[in-house]
Protein backbone atom coordinates (compact mmCIF):
# COMPACT_ATOMS: atom_id res chain seq x y z
CA UNK A 1 0.00 0.00 0.00
CA UNK A 2 0.98 3.49 -0.09
CA UNK A 3 0.00 6.78 1.14
CA UNK A 4 -0.74 10.44 -0.44
CA UNK A 5 -0.41 13.28 1.96
CA UNK A 6 -1.76 16.33 0.60
CA UNK A 7 -0.78 19.68 1.76
CA UNK A 8 -3.55 21.96 2.41
CA UNK A 9 -1.59 24.89 3.68
CA UNK A 10 2.42 25.40 3.80
CA UNK A 11 4.11 22.99 4.94
CA UNK A 12 7.46 22.58 6.67
CA UNK A 13 9.00 19.74 7.95
CA UNK A 14 12.74 20.01 8.30
CA UNK A 15 15.82 18.53 9.94
CA UNK A 16 16.71 21.55 11.98
CA UNK A 17 18.92 22.96 9.72
CA UNK A 18 18.70 26.59 8.33
CA UNK A 19 20.37 28.89 5.45
CA UNK A 20 22.19 31.33 7.74
CA UNK A 21 22.44 35.26 5.75
CA UNK A 22 25.56 34.35 4.67
CA UNK A 23 24.61 30.88 2.60
CA UNK A 24 22.43 32.93 0.85
CA UNK A 25 21.59 36.30 -1.24
CA UNK A 26 18.17 37.72 -2.03
CA UNK A 27 17.82 38.28 -5.91
CA UNK A 28 15.01 38.88 -8.18
CA UNK A 29 12.44 37.81 -5.19
CA UNK A 30 13.85 34.49 -4.69
CA UNK A 31 16.22 33.24 -2.13
CA UNK A 32 19.24 31.92 -4.16
CA UNK A 33 21.36 29.26 -1.99
CA UNK A 34 24.98 29.68 -2.49
CA UNK A 35 27.48 26.89 -3.66
CA UNK A 36 30.12 28.20 -1.42
CA UNK A 37 32.49 25.82 -2.62
CA UNK A 38 32.31 26.29 -6.00
CA UNK A 39 32.69 30.02 -4.89
CA UNK A 40 36.11 29.29 -2.62
CA UNK A 41 37.76 27.48 -5.67
CA UNK A 42 37.17 30.16 -7.95
CA UNK A 43 38.42 32.47 -5.52
CA UNK A 44 41.49 31.02 -4.48
CA UNK A 45 42.74 31.96 -7.79
CA UNK A 46 42.99 35.47 -7.08
CA UNK A 47 42.83 37.99 -4.37
CA UNK A 48 39.45 38.26 -3.51
CA UNK A 49 39.36 35.03 -0.97
CA UNK A 50 40.88 36.74 2.20
CA UNK A 51 37.91 39.18 1.76
CA UNK A 52 35.26 37.38 1.23
CA UNK A 53 36.04 35.22 4.36
CA UNK A 54 36.17 38.07 6.35
CA UNK A 55 32.65 39.04 5.45
CA UNK A 56 31.48 35.66 6.10
CA UNK A 57 32.85 36.14 9.44
CA UNK A 58 31.98 39.58 10.48
CA UNK A 59 28.54 40.36 8.44
CA UNK A 60 25.09 39.79 8.99
CA UNK A 61 24.41 39.38 5.62
CA UNK A 62 26.41 39.45 2.39
CA UNK A 63 27.18 43.07 0.36
CA UNK A 64 25.06 42.63 -2.33
CA UNK A 65 27.28 45.62 -4.17
CA UNK A 66 30.34 43.64 -3.58
CA UNK A 67 29.13 40.23 -4.31
CA UNK A 68 25.74 40.12 -5.75
CA UNK A 69 27.23 38.44 -8.96
CA UNK A 70 27.24 35.20 -6.78
CA UNK A 71 23.80 35.29 -6.45
CA UNK A 72 23.12 35.29 -10.49
CA UNK A 73 25.97 32.77 -11.26
CA UNK A 74 26.87 30.26 -7.94
CA UNK A 75 23.59 29.93 -6.61
CA UNK A 76 22.58 26.08 -6.48
CA UNK A 77 18.99 26.82 -5.66
CA UNK A 78 16.75 29.90 -6.12
CA UNK A 79 13.76 29.29 -3.94
CA UNK A 80 10.62 32.26 -4.62
CA UNK A 81 9.24 34.42 -2.31
CA UNK A 82 5.49 33.87 -2.61
CA UNK A 83 5.21 37.70 -2.58
CA UNK A 84 7.06 40.13 -4.13
CA UNK A 85 6.93 42.11 -1.23
CA UNK A 86 8.68 40.11 1.13
CA UNK A 87 11.86 40.83 -0.41
CA UNK A 88 11.39 44.09 0.77
CA UNK A 89 10.82 42.97 4.37
CA UNK A 90 13.79 40.99 4.39
CA UNK A 91 15.86 43.57 3.68
CA UNK A 92 14.59 45.66 6.81
CA UNK A 93 15.01 42.52 8.71
CA UNK A 94 17.90 41.72 11.23
CA UNK A 95 18.82 39.12 13.36
CA UNK A 96 16.76 35.66 13.87
CA UNK A 97 14.64 36.62 11.33
CA UNK A 98 17.03 36.11 8.54
CA UNK A 99 18.25 32.41 9.12
CA UNK A 100 15.42 30.79 7.05
CA UNK A 101 14.52 26.96 8.21
CA UNK A 102 14.31 24.46 5.35
CA UNK A 103 12.51 21.68 4.21
CA UNK A 104 13.71 18.23 5.37
CA UNK A 105 16.30 17.28 2.04
CA UNK A 106 18.28 14.21 1.26
CA UNK A 107 20.86 13.78 -1.14
CA UNK A 108 18.48 12.58 -3.80
CA UNK A 109 15.94 15.87 -2.57
CA UNK A 110 12.96 17.04 -0.53
CA UNK A 111 11.08 14.48 1.32
CA UNK A 112 8.66 14.01 4.04
CA UNK A 113 10.16 12.18 7.22
CA UNK A 114 7.83 9.71 8.31
CA UNK A 115 8.26 10.06 11.56
CA UNK A 116 6.37 13.85 11.48
CA UNK A 117 3.77 11.69 10.09
CA UNK A 118 3.67 8.99 12.71
CA UNK A 119 4.11 11.36 15.39
CA UNK A 120 1.02 13.57 14.20
CA UNK A 121 -1.44 10.24 14.47
CA UNK A 122 -0.03 9.23 17.52
CA UNK A 123 -1.36 12.62 19.07
CA UNK A 124 -4.90 11.85 17.57
CA UNK A 125 -4.86 8.75 18.59
CA UNK A 126 -4.24 9.62 22.19
CA UNK A 127 -6.35 12.54 22.43
CA UNK A 128 -8.92 9.59 21.79
CA UNK A 129 -7.89 7.39 24.26
CA UNK A 130 -7.65 9.81 27.18
CA UNK A 131 -9.71 8.28 30.18
CA UNK A 132 -10.87 10.06 33.18
CA UNK A 133 -8.63 10.13 35.88
CA UNK A 134 -5.14 10.29 33.59
CA UNK A 135 -4.65 14.03 34.08
CA UNK A 136 -4.70 13.54 37.12
CA UNK A 137 -2.16 11.05 37.10
CA UNK A 138 0.06 13.43 35.03
CA UNK A 139 -0.20 16.51 38.04
CA UNK A 140 0.83 14.16 40.71
CA UNK A 141 3.86 13.21 38.43
CA UNK A 142 4.74 16.54 38.25
CA UNK A 143 4.48 17.57 42.16
CA UNK A 144 7.47 16.00 43.43
CA UNK A 145 10.45 17.59 43.70
CA UNK A 146 12.28 16.47 40.72
CA UNK A 147 10.43 17.15 37.54
CA UNK A 148 10.00 13.99 35.36
CA UNK A 149 11.74 14.29 31.69
CA UNK A 150 8.78 12.79 30.35
CA UNK A 151 5.75 13.44 33.11
CA UNK A 152 2.78 11.94 30.69
CA UNK A 153 5.06 8.60 29.36
CA UNK A 154 2.92 6.14 32.18
CA UNK A 155 -0.26 7.77 31.06
CA UNK A 156 0.73 7.23 27.34
CA UNK A 157 1.35 3.68 27.75
CA UNK A 158 -2.20 3.14 29.84
CA UNK A 159 -3.94 5.10 26.69
CA UNK A 160 -2.11 3.04 24.42
CA UNK A 161 0.03 0.16 25.56
CA UNK A 162 3.01 -0.14 26.31
CA UNK A 163 6.23 -1.23 24.09
CA UNK A 164 5.30 -3.98 21.94
CA UNK A 165 1.44 -4.11 23.28
CA UNK A 166 1.67 -0.13 21.80
CA UNK A 167 -1.80 0.38 19.23
CA UNK A 168 0.75 2.19 17.14
CA UNK A 169 2.57 -1.10 15.65
CA UNK A 170 -0.32 -1.64 13.58
CA UNK A 171 0.31 0.88 11.01
CA UNK A 172 3.74 1.40 9.28
CA UNK A 173 4.87 4.20 6.95
CA UNK A 174 8.04 5.07 5.32
CA UNK A 175 9.90 8.46 4.41
CA UNK A 176 8.20 9.55 1.27
CA UNK A 177 9.76 9.73 -2.07
CA UNK A 178 11.32 12.81 -3.20
CA UNK A 179 9.72 15.77 -4.40
CA UNK A 180 10.67 18.91 -7.27
CA UNK A 181 12.31 21.40 -5.55
CA UNK A 182 9.33 23.62 -7.96
CA UNK A 183 7.12 22.55 -5.04
CA UNK A 184 8.83 24.90 -2.49
CA UNK A 185 8.70 28.82 -1.85
CA UNK A 186 9.52 31.09 1.05
CA UNK A 187 6.65 32.03 3.08
CA UNK A 188 6.49 35.42 5.35
CA UNK A 189 5.34 34.45 8.85
CA UNK A 190 4.14 36.70 11.83
CA UNK A 191 3.17 35.97 15.23
CA UNK A 192 0.26 37.00 16.48
CA UNK A 193 -1.13 37.68 20.69
CA UNK A 194 -3.86 38.89 21.91
CA UNK A 195 -3.78 41.78 24.19
CA UNK A 196 -6.77 43.16 26.52
CA UNK A 197 -8.74 46.07 25.25
CA UNK A 198 -12.09 47.34 27.27
CA UNK A 199 -13.24 43.79 28.33
CA UNK A 200 -12.16 42.47 25.32
CA UNK A 201 -9.65 41.10 23.67
CA UNK A 202 -7.60 43.09 20.61
CA UNK A 203 -4.66 41.80 18.28
CA UNK A 204 -1.44 42.89 18.05
CA UNK A 205 1.77 41.33 16.10
CA UNK A 206 4.96 40.26 18.27
CA UNK A 207 8.55 42.43 17.94
CA UNK A 208 11.65 40.67 18.46
CA UNK A 209 13.26 40.24 21.42
CA UNK A 210 9.68 41.72 23.00
CA UNK A 211 6.86 43.76 22.88
CA UNK A 212 4.32 43.97 20.19
CA UNK A 213 2.73 46.32 18.01
CA UNK A 214 -1.08 47.04 17.17
CA UNK A 215 -2.96 44.83 14.85
CA UNK A 216 -3.53 47.33 12.32
CA UNK A 217 0.42 47.36 11.86
CA UNK A 218 1.89 43.88 10.78
CA UNK A 219 4.47 45.66 8.80
CA UNK A 220 6.25 46.74 11.89
CA UNK A 221 6.23 43.46 13.64
CA UNK A 222 9.42 41.06 13.67
CA UNK A 223 9.46 38.69 10.24
CA UNK A 224 9.97 35.11 10.02
CA UNK A 225 11.05 33.30 6.66
CA UNK A 226 10.75 29.64 6.33
CA UNK A 227 10.61 27.18 3.10
CA UNK A 228 7.54 25.38 2.75
CA UNK A 229 5.67 23.22 0.49
CA UNK A 230 3.35 25.09 -1.21
CA UNK A 231 -0.38 24.14 -0.58
CA UNK A 232 -1.56 21.19 -3.09
CA UNK A 233 2.07 19.51 -3.02
CA UNK A 234 1.90 15.89 -2.27
CA UNK A 235 4.44 13.31 -0.75
CA UNK A 236 3.75 9.46 -1.30
CA UNK A 237 5.23 6.55 0.80
CA UNK A 238 5.20 3.14 1.33
CA UNK A 239 2.48 2.21 4.19
CA UNK A 240 2.20 -0.94 5.83
CA UNK A 241 -0.31 -2.65 8.20
CA UNK A 242 0.17 -5.39 10.06
CA UNK A 243 -3.04 -7.39 9.78
CA UNK A 244 -1.55 -10.74 11.79
CA UNK A 245 -1.85 -8.23 15.01
CA UNK A 246 -5.47 -8.25 14.63
CA UNK A 247 -6.30 -12.13 14.90
CA UNK A 248 -8.09 -12.38 17.67
CA UNK A 249 -5.67 -14.54 19.79
CA UNK A 250 -3.21 -11.89 19.14
CA UNK A 251 -5.29 -8.95 20.28
CA UNK A 252 -6.71 -11.00 23.44
CA UNK A 253 -2.65 -10.90 24.25
CA UNK A 254 -2.11 -7.61 23.55
CA UNK A 255 -5.23 -6.50 25.17
CA UNK A 256 -6.43 -4.11 21.79
CA UNK A 257 -9.99 -3.66 21.45
CA UNK A 258 -11.72 -5.22 18.39
CA UNK A 259 -12.25 -1.81 16.94
CA UNK A 260 -8.77 -0.98 16.51
CA UNK A 261 -8.09 -1.11 12.22
CA UNK A 262 -6.99 2.04 10.08
CA UNK A 263 -10.40 3.10 10.00
CA UNK A 264 -10.61 3.53 13.94
CA UNK A 265 -6.87 5.27 13.97
CA UNK A 266 -8.44 7.91 11.12
CA UNK A 267 -11.46 8.55 13.15
CA UNK A 268 -9.45 9.25 15.94
CA UNK A 269 -7.38 11.62 14.04
CA UNK A 270 -10.43 13.65 12.81
CA UNK A 271 -12.17 14.01 16.10
CA UNK A 272 -8.83 15.34 17.33
CA UNK A 273 -8.66 17.29 13.92
CA UNK A 274 -11.93 18.75 14.74
CA UNK A 275 -11.27 20.17 18.32
CA UNK A 276 -8.01 22.11 17.01
CA UNK A 277 -9.78 23.98 14.54
CA UNK A 278 -12.93 24.93 16.42
CA UNK A 279 -9.80 26.12 19.03
CA UNK A 280 -8.16 27.53 16.17
CA UNK A 281 -11.26 29.51 14.62
CA UNK A 282 -11.98 31.05 18.61
CA UNK A 283 -9.26 32.27 17.86
CA UNK A 284 -9.38 34.00 14.86
CA UNK A 285 -12.72 35.23 16.23
CA UNK A 286 -11.62 36.55 19.44
CA UNK A 287 -8.21 38.17 17.00
CA UNK A 288 -10.69 39.83 14.45
CA UNK A 289 -8.72 37.89 11.98
CA UNK A 290 -11.43 37.05 9.09
CA UNK A 291 -9.39 35.66 6.59
CA UNK A 292 -7.65 33.56 8.82
CA UNK A 293 -11.53 32.00 10.07
CA UNK A 294 -12.33 32.02 6.63
CA UNK A 295 -9.67 29.46 5.84
CA UNK A 296 -10.13 27.23 8.51
CA UNK A 297 -13.60 27.13 7.94
CA UNK A 298 -12.66 25.86 4.36
CA UNK A 299 -10.12 23.32 6.47
CA UNK A 300 -13.26 22.05 8.66
CA UNK A 301 -15.12 21.86 5.40
CA UNK A 302 -12.47 19.57 4.28
CA UNK A 303 -12.45 17.54 7.13
CA UNK A 304 -16.03 16.82 6.60
CA UNK A 305 -15.57 15.58 3.38
CA UNK A 306 -12.38 13.57 4.70
CA UNK A 307 -14.53 11.51 6.77
CA UNK A 308 -16.71 10.23 4.00
CA UNK A 309 -13.68 9.43 2.16
CA UNK A 310 -11.96 7.43 4.66
CA UNK A 311 -9.10 9.84 4.99
CA UNK A 312 -8.05 12.03 7.58
CA UNK A 313 -6.49 15.91 8.49
CA UNK A 314 -3.39 16.29 10.32
CA UNK A 315 -1.85 19.24 11.95
CA UNK A 316 2.16 18.65 11.29
CA UNK A 317 5.51 20.01 11.34
CA UNK A 318 7.17 23.66 11.76
CA UNK A 319 5.05 26.24 13.00
CA UNK A 320 1.63 24.73 14.83
CA UNK A 321 2.53 25.31 18.32
CA UNK A 322 1.89 24.06 21.54
CA UNK A 323 -1.57 22.77 20.67
CA UNK A 324 -0.76 21.43 17.45
CA UNK A 325 1.77 19.00 19.59
CA UNK A 326 -0.35 18.49 22.66
CA UNK A 327 -3.05 15.63 22.94
CA UNK A 328 -4.71 17.59 25.47
CA UNK A 329 -6.89 20.79 23.92
CA UNK A 330 -9.01 22.09 27.11
CA UNK A 331 -6.56 24.26 28.32
CA UNK A 332 -9.12 26.26 30.60
CA UNK A 333 -8.73 22.99 32.65
CA UNK A 334 -7.34 23.73 36.20
CA UNK A 335 -5.48 20.57 36.31
CA UNK A 336 -3.76 20.98 33.17
CA UNK A 337 -3.14 24.74 34.19
CA UNK A 338 -1.50 23.34 37.24
CA UNK A 339 0.61 20.87 35.65
CA UNK A 340 2.15 23.29 33.04
CA UNK A 341 2.68 25.85 36.26
CA UNK A 342 5.76 23.74 37.60
CA UNK A 343 7.51 24.52 34.30
CA UNK A 344 8.69 28.04 34.15
CA UNK A 345 8.40 28.50 30.72
CA UNK A 346 4.66 29.19 30.69
CA UNK A 347 4.72 30.82 34.17
CA UNK A 348 4.21 34.34 32.77
CA UNK A 349 1.86 33.35 30.06
CA UNK A 350 -0.17 31.53 32.58
CA UNK A 351 -0.43 34.62 35.10
CA UNK A 352 -1.47 36.89 32.25
CA UNK A 353 -4.79 35.61 32.56
CA UNK A 354 -5.16 35.93 29.03
CA UNK A 355 -6.07 32.95 27.27
CA UNK A 356 -3.44 30.43 26.37
CA UNK A 357 -1.58 30.11 24.24
CA UNK A 358 -2.14 33.43 23.16
CA UNK A 359 0.11 33.61 20.21
CA UNK A 360 -0.11 32.22 16.92
CA UNK A 361 2.68 32.07 14.26
CA UNK A 362 -0.17 32.78 11.06
CA UNK A 363 1.03 32.27 7.52
CA UNK A 364 0.59 35.78 4.80
CA UNK A 365 -0.44 34.58 1.83
CA UNK A 366 -0.32 37.49 -0.44
CA UNK A 367 0.79 39.60 2.34
CA UNK A 368 -2.30 39.25 4.19
CA UNK A 369 -2.82 36.94 7.72
CA UNK A 370 -4.20 34.25 5.97
CA UNK A 371 -3.49 30.50 7.30
CA UNK A 372 -1.76 28.21 9.77
CA UNK A 373 0.84 25.88 8.57
CA UNK A 374 1.35 22.31 9.02
CA UNK A 375 -2.32 20.83 7.92
CA UNK A 376 -2.56 18.24 5.14
CA UNK A 377 -4.71 15.40 4.61
CA UNK A 378 -3.88 11.47 4.47
CA UNK A 379 -5.08 9.01 2.28
CA UNK A 380 -3.78 5.19 1.84
CA UNK A 381 -4.89 2.93 -1.09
Amino acid sequence: MRYRLTCLTPLLVGDGRKLSPIDYMVWKDHVNVLDQWRIFRLLARGPRLDGYLAQLKKADKLDFASWGGFAQNFAGRRIPFENAAYANYWNRAMGESLHIPTFACGASGPYLPAAALKGALRTGMLFANWRDGMLQEVLERVKGDRLPRRPAEIVEDHALGSSGANRMRFISAGDSSTVPVSQFKVYLLRTSTLQPRAGQYALAWKQSPRGAVDGSRPDDSTPAFAEMAVPGSTFEGDWSEKSFLLAPEVRRMVRWPESLNRAKIFESVNVYAAGLLALQRQYAAMAGLGLLDKNLAALEQRLAQAKENDSCLLALGWGGGLLAKSSWLDTTNPEYRQILNQFTLYNRALASNLPFPKTRRIVFLNNQPATLPGWVELTVR
